[in-house]
């Protein structure tokens, strides 16, 4: 009977293994096995849980040459965002929080007059996308400096750095290979990114976790990278942000969550990989949610503050229902009726720009409820009205 047991461990490890490779894994399982034999920190106090929800929000998605098409898809936003998010409020009386990620390269001043009008009304805030390749560090410069100047200008989106006067963003990179990451040099080029968001005025990335090799060994953490320009990836590793500690590096990297959901088996028998994605194949189940809010990634020395990043392509066509509609609906209701209780956690919706502000406040050792910082460092954008 041992000997089936064992025969039947090792067939499973190996079965296992396969779909490590398979799904490209290797870069952060171990890391997470790790964390997992770790035992977490403890408090008493209530739970903060901050819940940003960030979108690859791409209009021309599969589509280049039918502008119906894309005005189809950012009006259904327009329409059925406010109206889905108008139902639930946070501890503090915020609704939902959408931030959008919008690619320079599909820059339409219509789609962003509509999306800053959402925005003005209190749901969401606008930040950077960006697909690129076969890049220079001078190209990126100029169009990441560009966009920034464009968005507050055009739309009176993006805050403004209190010292320098420019704007400043949050980033996600396309196709996830942040600074020339890919293992072929596909959809970038640019080894030193980092510094040049740095210069451009970036003030975190939000690009992870990510679906294949270029997700860092650094997983569910909250963390200071430095770039060697000569090397592409250099956010592999780098400092967590801790309670009382400094900026370090070139950028800080905020991450969603990544790991496995053991309540769901392929086959009945592995598990499912949770990287905090939603769309019509991956809804927000209450399932999901607790997993999100259990693993606790927060800034070290302060666990009581939980942060929570999802993410999305909400431009596309047929993942809308659940982004907009009933799988949605049931993912906030889940976060109000368990994590919302006043006692036990806090919910507060966050956009990105706030979400950062609060990492900074929990580094600089800030006490009491996470929503007096929520402009700690970076003030809220005016956005333009319609």
């Amino acid at each position: 009977m041992t000997a089936v047991i064992a025969l039947a461990t090792l067939l499973f490890i190996l079965a296992f293994l396969i779909i490590v490779k398979k799904k490209k894994m290797q870069s952060w399982l171990w890391n997470y096995v790790k964390s997992k034999l770790k035992s977490k920190p403890v408090s008493s106090e209530t739970k903060h849980v901050m819940f940003c929800f960030v979108d690859h929000y791409e209009p021309q998605w599969l589509n280049k040459d039918n502008i119906e098409l894309e005005r189809k898809r950012v009006d259904r936003w327009m329409v059925d965002y406010p109206s889905m998010a108008s139902k639930f409020k946070d501890a503090d009386g915020c609704h939902p929080k959408h931030s959008f990620f919008y690619p320079e390269e599909e820059y339409r001043k219509e789609h962003l007059d509509k999306i800053s009008d959402l925005c003005a009304k209190g749901f969401g805030e606008i930040e950077i996308h960006l697909h690129h390749e076969d890049d220079t560090s001078d190209n990126l410069r100029n169009t990441l400096s560009g966009f920034a100047q464009c968005l507050h200008e055009e739309h009176n989106a993006l805050s403004v750095d209190p010292e320098t006067g420019r704007p400043v963003y949050a980033f996600i990179h396309g196709n996830w290979v942040l600074d020339n990451s890919h293992p072929e040099g596909k959809w970038c080029g640019v080894n030193d990114e980092l510094i040049v968001l740095r210069e451009t005025g970036c003030y975190a990335d939000f690009t992870f976790p990510s679906p294949d090799e270029s997700q860092p060994a650094m997983l569910n953490t909250i963390y200071y990278a430095k770039d060697d320009p000569n090397k592409p990836k250099s956010y592999e590793t780098g400092r967590p942000i801790v309670k009382g500690g400094k900026a370090w590096g070139d950028l800080l990297l905020i991450q969603g969550i990544l790991g496995l959901n053991w309540k769901v088996r392929k086959k009945g028998i592995f598990p499912q990989i949770e990287n905090s994605d939603i769309r019509k194949s991956f809804p927000p189940t209450p399932n999901r949610v607790d997993l999100w809010v259990e693993q606790g990634i927060h800034v070290e020395g302060k666990p009581e503050w939980v942060f929570v990043k999802v993410h999305t392509h909400g431009a596309q066509d047929g993942d809308m229902d659940t982004l907009l509609g009933t799988p949605i609906e049931t993912m906030h209701r889940h976060l109000d009726e368990k994590y919302n209780d006043g006692e036990k956690y806090c919910l507060h919706y966050v956009s990105a720009r706030e979400m950062y502000n609060i990492i900074k406040a929990a580094e600089a050792g800030e006490e009491g409820n996470p929503n007096s910082y929520r402009d700690y460092i970076l003030s809220a954008p005016s956005f333009k009205r319609l």
